[in-house]
């Protein structure tokens, strides 16, 4: 049963710092397609960042191009988001998601099979 454990949120002001985490079970990384999604209240679910099996590049959104930082630790079966620099536009619930069927593309939040259950980001000024 692939579950997926999302946590590290918080609240932050503007510029800050928060890394969220990802604790995976019932499967392993490898052959997968990660991803790290936000949805603010009122807004589509928006893809940050995602991994697909066909290659090693991470890809990121343009609205968080060279602040976040998408990592997978494959031995602890956990990927992080780091966030800095963080803006009040960065709030919203952010998921992690896994799919095992994906191979090439890793950017559609509908063809994710597996989802955590969201944590809070919430950037004041």
């Amino acid at each position: 049963d692939v579950q997926l454990q999302a946590s590290g949120g918080g609240s932050v002001q503007v510029g800050g710092t928060l890394r969220l985490s990802c604790a995976a079970s019932g499967f392993t990384f490898g052959g997968f397609a990660l991803g790290w999604f936000r949805q603010a209240p009122g807004k589509e679910r928006e893809r940050i960042s995602c991994i697909s099996p066909s290659n090693d590049n991470i890809d990121y959104a343009n609205s968080v191009k060279g602040r976040f930082t998408m990592s997978v630790d494959n031995a602890k079966n956990i990927m992080y988001l780091q966030m800095n620099s963080l803006k009040p536009e960065d709030t919203a619930v952010y998921y992690c998601a896994a799919d095992g069927e994906l191979y090439w593309a890793c950017s559609l939040a509908d063809e994710y099979a597996s989802w955590g259950q969201g944590t809070q980001v919430t950037v004041s000024s």
